[in-house]
């Protein structure tokens, strides 16, 4: 009787450790950190946002002070005549218009973030992602738009927004320009240095972290990936330089500011590419690290190791059998 009693809940275990696990709201783990549970925004959302609430409150003064420093009058650097000859570019819109860049260096991350979301549950990682692009971008923003008010630097179009009707007017003792052109157009014609796209910096960031690019086994190609969205952010800095709204200072210093404020900011939230948790932010691994220790103190109350032995068995009586050690001692369950 002791010996069959022992072979069921051995086979009871057997059959429990086959059966898949399916962590909490219905989420099929595919690590074995899924198994502690899926973090959707249902689950997770306002506790993730209330801990955040500063973060972005912070991201809207951001917004507002980035709004001011687009509104204010930028220094008038001093154009005089013999400064024309590297300023008389023709004036012309945008390869790429104006309301496609946040297309291409935002929402367009976003949804990559939200697919991953969708496909692994992991709310932690879609909303530092998505806070992590916005800061990049408007931190990148400020301080590039700061710097174009503080320096005033003329555009390579400046004497056709100056002087619209092509007649140039210069003072006759300092030799500088008297504009006669529209206003709102003379004042953005001060506005060309520097020149940053931070989103798409980030993004690489993101990439490389959730293609493990630097795991050591030698898959190059995995680097196309990261290098697409620096290729399409170099290709849209060099369309503003061939459009002449900037020179190339201009976005080789706005893309060293850009990329470093976007590695700032996605470290912040990350790891390192090549760490081996790099796939979530550190926040979800703080979390993990919590409920296990949670889940093994629970255990550790109310979960009984069971001993088995194999035993050997007469010819005849099939063999092996297994032997519950806690029964023989006189322990009960």
């Amino acid at each position: 009787m002791a010996t069959s009693r022992s072979a069921a809940a051995a086979a009871a275990a057997v059959r429990g450790l086959e059966e898949p696990l399916v962590g909490r709201n219905g989420c099929r783990p595919d690590t074995m950190a899924d198994v502690l549970g899926c973090y959707t925004i249902k689950s997770h959302g306002t506790k993730v946002a209330r801990l955040h609430m500063y973060d972005w409150i912070i991201l809207l003064l951001l917004a507002v002070i980035d709004g001011l420093l687009n509104i204010i009058e930028p220094f008038h650097r001093f154009v005089g005549r013999d400064m024309m000859t590297d300023l008389r570019y023709p004036l012309k819109g945008n390869t790429v218009p104006f309301w496609a860049v946040p297309l291409i260096g935002i929402v367009l991350p976003c949804a990559i973030f939200g697919g991953i979301y969708f496909k692994k549950k992991n709310f932690y990682d879609l909303h530092h992602g998505i806070l992590g692009i916005l800061y990049s971008v408007l931190i990148t923003a400020v301080i590039t738009d700061a710097i174009k008010d503080g320096v005033g630097r003329p555009r390579p179009d400046f004497f056709w927004r100056c002087f619209p009707d092509g007649k140039d007017v210069y003072d006759n003792v300092t030799t500088g320009v008297i504009c006669h052109g529209e206003k709102s157009v003379i004042k953005e014609g001060h506005k060309s240095f520097p020149r940053s796209f931070a989103g798409l910096g980030f993004l690489a960031w993101y990439l490389a972290g959730k293609i493990t690019v630097f795991d050591r086994r030698g898959h190059v190609a995995k680097l196309c990936i990261v290098f697409l969205p620096l290729l399409t952010a170099a290709l849209v800095a060099v369309s503003r330089v061939d459009d002449y709204w900037h020179h190339w200072q201009d976005v080789f210093a706005g893309s060293l500011i850009g990329l470093t404020v976007a590695s700032f900011c996605y470290l912040q939230f990350f790891p390192y590419p090549y760490d081996a948790d790099a796939f979530w932010p550190h926040a979800y691994t703080f979390q993990l690290a919590e409920a296990s220790r949670n889940n093994n103190t629970a255990n550790s109350y109310s979960v009984r190791p069971t001993g088995f032995e194999t035993v050997n068995v007469p010819e005849g009586h099939g063999g092996i059998a297994l032997r519950d050690t806690n029964l023989e001692a006189g322990r009960r369950p």
